[in-house]
């Protein structure tokens, strides 16, 4: 019984299907029939009518060219030498100062000569020692370094024996080689030295200069 209804289904199925296929085939050529009919009888109504295009104007032919004219180039003119005239270049100019005026000034009359300078004092008696020289510088005034290093040597000394017969500025004129005997001579001769003054020619006493040799030698036990 089930097999029978599903059987009967689908005639159903296949019958329906075949009246909606039928009807869009009347429907299609229904509204194609319409259509062409409509078609036709607005074409009929319509006036058409041709347009002839105007035909295009002649071309015109175009003017022969110029015949040619030959030119002549023209005459070749050397140009005259360029002259270069020297370029004069002016000095620059500087500014002259006015001289200053000139002043004037009398001169002064020249000054006189000096006077004569007075003669100078004439020796009449030279300077000569007072005691005995030898006793101005003796052994005792060996300096200790000179004498621990057992230096030895002469000094020459030259010094100026005042007025009063005290002697001065005392100079080495020549060394023994050790400073200590040198400055020792100097020391003692200026402490001790007396001099009976030089006397010049109106008996008055004069500054002279003199020299003098001291040996330094170590006493010998």
């Amino acid at each position: 019984m089930a097999y029978a209804d599903q059987q009967m289904s689908s005639r159903k199925i296949v019958a329906i299907g075949l009246v909606v296929l039928l009807h869009a085939i009347i429907g299609y050529a229904f509204i194609t029939g319409l259509a062409y009919s409509v078609v036709k009888k607005t074409m009929a109504d319509l006036k058409t009518f041709d347009v002839e295009e105007a035909p295009p104007p002649p071309e015109e032919k175009p003017p022969p060219p110029p015949p040619e004219q030959k030119v002549e180039p023209p005459p070749l003119v050397t140009p005259p030498p360029i002259v270069r005239s020297p370029v004069v270049v002016a000095a620059p100019m500087q500014m002259v100062r006015e001289a200053p005026p000139v002043v004037i000034t009398p001169t002064a009359p020249p000054a006189p000569p000096p006077p004569p300078a007075p003669p100078a004092p004439k020796l009449a008696s030279p300077a000569s020692p007072r005691g005995n020289p030898g006793s101005w510088v003796t052994s005792d005034d060996y300096p200790s370094r000179a004498l621990r290093e057992e230096k030895e040597g002469v000094t020459g000394i030259s010094f100026d024996i005042m007025p009063d017969g005290r002697v001065a500025n005392c100079q080495v004129t020549s060394s023994s080689g050790t400073p200590e005997l040198d400055q020792a001579t100097c020391t003692n001769f200026v402490r001790r030295a007396r001099y009976k003054a030089a006397v010049d020619d109106a008996g008055k006493p004069m500054q002279t200069s003199a020299s003098q040799r001291v040996r330094w030698e170590i006493p010998k036990d």
